[in-house]
């Protein structure tokens, strides 16, 4: 039987090797995440009692496994691509792990205690690639059905749309106050939630 031949360079096969490398990493407490140097992704892991994820409780509750989010932290200038700092010269990844931790304390139905992280300090050119191969690959509920986690204040004057999911199902967050409240209900979301996990682990 023919087959194609192995390129370990070929996008594919870089991006598993990404993924598979930050997955080598140990897991900490998102509540206890050192400053750093770099830039690159990571990946938080939920086992706490909150009802809708407690598939997710479930299959984390031994060890981080799959992921609730998935995510990236390009350098300072990355996203414009001029004026990239040096890995050493930016805390981009520890200080977005330290925004995500600040938005869950926020929230008054979650306990920060019940999360975990990993990441992986990466050159800047394979982060995105990096970020979509995870995205792929676990789907995390957050970054899939419940949008909004990632957010930031808009600032004044800056109000378009509507609260985000996320910001629904876990209140607390002072600036998202400033959105309109969604028509769908706390039942509605919770049910998808549920569907969703239940899709994914079949």
């Amino acid at each position: 039987m023919a087959t194609e031949p192995f390129n370990p360079l070929d996008m594919e096969s870089l991006a598993r090797s990404i993924v598979n490398r930050m997955m080598e990493m140990e897991a900490v407490p998102l509540d206890d995440v050192a400053r750093f140097s770099g830039a690159g992704l990571y990946a938080i892991y939920y086992r706490g009692p909150f009802r809708a994820y407690s598939l997710l409780a479930q299959v984390n509750a031994q060890q981080a496994a799959v992921p609730i989010y998935v995510g990236k932290a390009v350098p300072s200038g990355g996203r414009k691509g001029i004026d990239i700092a040096p890995a050493a010269d930016t805390r981009a990844l520890a200080d977005r792990l330290r925004q995500h931790a600040a938005s869950i304390r926020a929230a008054e139905n979650l306990d920060i205690t019940d999360f975990d992280a990993r990441w992986l300090v990466v050159e800047d050119i394979w982060i995105p690639l990096g970020e979509s191969a995870l995205i792929r690959k676990y789907r995390p509920v957050w970054n899939a059905v419940i949008d909004g986690f990632g957010n930031h204040d808009p600032g004044k004057g800056r109000i378009n749309g509507m609260r985000s999911r996320w910001d629904t199902l876990h209140p607390g967050r002072p600036w998202a106050g400033k959105y309109p409240q969604r028509t769908e209900t706390l039942a509605d979301i919770e049910q998808e939630i549920k569907e969703y996990l239940r899709s994914r682990s079949a």
